[in-house]
């Protein structure tokens, strides 16, 4: 099976008005620092959260694979082969591919690469900024998470939503079979990472404190998990998100056929 692993991880995490930091750039790694004026960051929250964290570089550039390998493992506690995955999933977003050994947050922010239309958090690319996050198109999304507790299908009916919304509003919206697996594929981060991978659920106000502020909710009690993240989790969480997306009552045959798809795993949200 092909995989796509990039939020977190496309954990599938621009910052609100983030002000230049007034804290030195050679903060520790983990201390949280606002993105400097000239710092490069991109559509995924996650990826933008663990650089504004110094567990990638800080400025949002040089993302070599010992870098995000690195970055992912001491952050996030990934598995440090699916973090070699995952840099190889985005590597190709580099303008210097097939010959790049590294890539930066803007290379990401290209359309149709492994950016795309109906985010949970960001405009589509058609009206304007796709990587700096939307609080307006956000509270919508959010909407559909009503409890503290978020179930993958309350997360599932946000995608849904933001689809309906973009193929109704945006004239260019485009969605292939990728992208969705793509979009399932990013929903895994935030139960990975603030939820209980076996249950497939994530709690409300760290994910919302996350994608907001694009800071680990560390404030409120969280920490990285102590059990290693691995491709196996991955797969089977975002095997199980997939079943919620078809809207139809009793055909276990569609649902199945996009859980077999969801091993693509990205980021963006």
């Amino acid at each position: 099976m092909k995989l796509n692993v990039l939020s977190v991880t496309t954990l599938v995490f621009g910052l609100v008005a983030a002000k230049k930091s007034q804290q030195p750039v050679d903060a520790p790694e983990g201390q949280w620092v606002a993105p400097a004026k000239d710092a490069f960051r991109g559509p995924c929250p996650m990826l933008n959260t663990l650089a504004n964290h110094g567990f990638l570089p800080r400025d949002g550039r040089n993302f070599t694979e010992y870098n995000v390998v690195n970055g992912l493992n001491h952050g996030l506690n990934f598995n440090r082969s699916l973090g070699a995955v995952m840099f190889q999933q985005a590597i190709p977003a580099s303008p210097n591919y097939p010959n790049a050994t590294s890539f930066t947050l803007n290379d990401l922010n290209v359309h149709g690469v492994l950016e795309h239309d109906a985010s949970l958090s960001r405009q589509d690319a058609y009206f304007g900024n796709n990587h700096v996050f939307d609080k307006k198109i956000f509270k919508t999304s959010k909407a559909w998470w009503p409890n503290e507790t978020i179930t993958g299908q309350q997360f599932i009916d946000a995608k849904l939503y933001r689809q309906i919304v973009s193929r109704n509003t945006n004239p260019t919206y485009s969605f292939s079979s990728t992208v969705e697996s793509f979009s399932i594929g990013e929903l895994v981060a935030p139960v990975v990472a603030f939820g209980d991978k076996h249950a497939i659920t994530a709690n409300r106000s760290l994910v919302l404190s996350w994608i907001e502020n694009e800071r680990l909710p560390t404030a409120l009690g969280w920490h990285k998990p102590t059990e290693e993240v691995t491709m196996d989790d991955i797969l089977s969480v975002a095997g199980a998100l997939g079943t919620h997306v078809s809207l139809l009552t009793g055909n276990k045959t569609v649902a199945s056929s996009h859980s077999k798809r969801a091993g693509h795993f990205a980021i963006p949200l």
